[in-house]
């Protein structure tokens, strides 16, 4: 079977998202990024199940991660911050060691198709994407450009594809 017979049998069901913005000055008022994903989600069809705004500390993200992948409904987890080289920016380091199959692909394409964009600043960015608990984890920079190219170009383009994937049989 090849992608195209993939993508049609993962269908164009509803997904259901969990948001998770990460950053120590943000509130929900002030969330562009929460705001842009929740409305992208519902134009699509797509359910966001739960919010959580936390900060860039590594009990934070780890507890967000067990909670949201701990939710049966919730079939991705979309991070957005704490993906740089800064001290405070720990979410990769969190997320990287809860991932049991890893999807190097997004990371890859993601600063490829940034480095198109901002240049060779796209090395800084720790994107990264795989699976645990049968959920699928997306960790995108903070920035709105960012999220906005990690969703459209990537992650919602193969959504259904991969909520598929993580639960189908033989």
């Amino acid at each position: 079977m090849g992608v195209d017979d993939h993508k049609q049998q993962a269908g164009d069901n509803p997904i259901t998202v969990a948001i998770v913005t990460v950053s120590d000055s943000r509130t929900p008022e002030t969330d562009k990024n929460k705001h842009y994903i929740e409305a992208r989600m519902n134009e699509l069809g797509h359910r966001v199940a739960a919010y959580r705004l936390i900060k860039d500390e590594a009990e934070q993200v780890a507890a967000v991660i067990e909670a949201l992948c701990a939710m049966p409904e919730v079939q991705i987890v979309l991070f957005n911050g704490g993906t740089g080289i800064s001290p405070r920016d720990t979410t990769y380091d969190v997320v990287s060691r809860y991932l049991e199959k890893e999807l190097p692909g997004f990371g890859e394409l993601f600063r490829m198709i940034s480095y198109e964009q901002i240049g060779a600043a796209a090395m800084l960015s720790r994107a990264t994407a795989g699976v645990y608990k049968q959920t699928v984890i997306f960790s995108m920079p903070g920035s709105t450009n960012a999220v906005k190219t990690a969703l459209e170009q990537l992650i919602i383009p193969e959504m259904n594809h991969l909520a598929w994937e993580i639960v189908r049989k033989q």
